[in-house]
């Protein structure tokens, strides 16, 4: 990255994350001052049933530097990401996941990709550490969704993404399910921004399970990515004049609508 430290948001989706998001948080906030002195975390709370919510609350009276926002009732996985993109105010964006499948503090190496040729640094998973039914299902939604939207990366669901903001100044995001990560990659892939790859660890889940293997999610999800998939590939509908949106239009739209709050310590509020 060039000389002069860039402001960074780093923000979590969770749902039903209580075991996992307070250490994320915690790990987050001391990665990113290895990086600069300006920065901010914040956490989705997606309508998490169990105490994610309250704890989070708890952390962010004695911690200035941490953001939560509630979803009074659960808006799915790509709800819960384009609330955390339209929150981040900083110039670099980080996300990954709330159930610590991955590591904060890699967010290093991702940054180190960074230079005046990159605009989007995409972490691929060294090796995946899941039940084998998973590796298996997950290696064939990759062939088929690289296959499918025409996608040149090494790891399409890899949720360990750095990003300049103004990338939200082409890209609007539209899905509420975890195809969003599909619609992501293909929206910044074929606006030409410059995409760097880096490995990263992924580690056993150690709490909680995951919302999205079970046969009537998979269904949902492969219904989603047809009409995705006639949206962008057959339609080319992102790249028509006029579909893009300002980052402050997203943001009106997605943070803290009728009946929800948003910011430190608020009151609260389907991960794929």
């Amino acid at each position: 990255m060039s000389a002069g430290q860039p402001s960074l948001s780093i923000f979590f989706p969770a749902y039903n994350d209580a075991g996992t998001i307070a250490s994320l948080a915690l790990v987050s906030h001391m990665t990113a001052r290895q990086i600069t002195d300006d920065h901010e975390v914040i956490v989705v709370d997606d309508g998490s049933p169990d105490h994610t919510g309250e704890l989070l609350d708890e952390m962010a009276r004695h911690f200035p530097w941490l953001k939560v926002v509630h979803h009074e009732s659960n808006r799915g996985y790509g709800g819960a990401l384009r609330t955390g993109f339209a929150t981040a105010s900083k110039e670099l964006v980080f996300y990954t996941d709330g159930d610590a499948q991955y590591d904060p503090r890699e967010i290093t190496n991702l940054y180190e990709a960074f230079g005046p040729e990159v605009d989007f640094v995409n972490g691929y998973k060294i090796s995946r550490n899941d039940p084998l039914h998973r590796v298996v299902i997950g290696r064939l939604y990759h062939w088929f969704v690289k296959t499918a939207f025409g996608l040149r990366l090494r790891d399409v669901d890899c949720d360990f993404r750095l990003m300049r903001r103004s990338v939200f100044d082409k890209v609007r995001l539209t899905r509420s399910s975890g195809v969003i990560c599909v619609e992501l990659m293909k929206k910044v892939q074929d606006h030409g921004f410059r995409i760097a790859e880096v490995p990263v660890h992924h580690f056993h889940r150690s709490y909680g399970k995951s919302q999205f293997f079970n046969f009537p999610r998979v269904g949902r999800t492969l219904v989603d990515l047809s009409r995705l998939w006639l949206e962008l590939v057959v339609g080319g509908q992102h790249m028509r004049p006029g579909t893009t949106h300002s980052s402050a239009t997203d943001r009106e739209a997605f943070v803290a609508p009728t009946g929800e709050s948003a910011g430190s310590g608020t009151k609260r509020g389907d991960r794929q």
